[in-house]
């Protein structure tokens, strides 16, 4: 099983970004699948969430409103649409799946498969 995310980069407070986050291997109906982010210094938090097969999504407070996370069956990607981004968002980020079904306790500790992050970096 491999998840790869990409789409990671420099932008100014304010910008937007896309993420993807493409899989193979298996498929993941049953799971949930989520982006996570690891700021310098922090630990891993949850950004959000989202359930393979219904598509009901969850968000972090800190994004709600400003983040978007999305997914194409047919594609096998997952999707992190991110706008009015803030200097605080600057992370490495990274996808992940876990067998939940409550994205409620979609946490780093339950992912099972992660892809490698990518980086994004907000200037001010």
């Amino acid at each position: 099983v491999q998840l790869q995310a990409s789409g990671g980069g420099l932008v100014p407070a304010g910008g937007s970004l896309r993420l993807s986050c493409k899989y193979s291997g298996r498929t993941f109906s049953g799971y949930s699948m989520g982006w996570f982010r690891q700021a310098p210094g922090k630990e891993r938090e949850f950004v959000a969430g989202i359930r393979w097969v219904s598509g009901a999504a969850e968000y972090a407070d800190s994004v709600k409103g400003r983040i978007t996370i999305t997914r194409d069956e047919a594609e096998n990607t997952m999707y992190l649409q991110m706008s009015s981004l803030k200097p605080d968002d600057t992370a490495v980020y990274s996808c992940g799946a876990a067998a939940v079904r409550s994205i409620a306790t979609l946490s780093p500790q339950r992912v099972k498969y992660w892809g490698r992050g990518t980086q994004v970096t907000v200037s001010s």
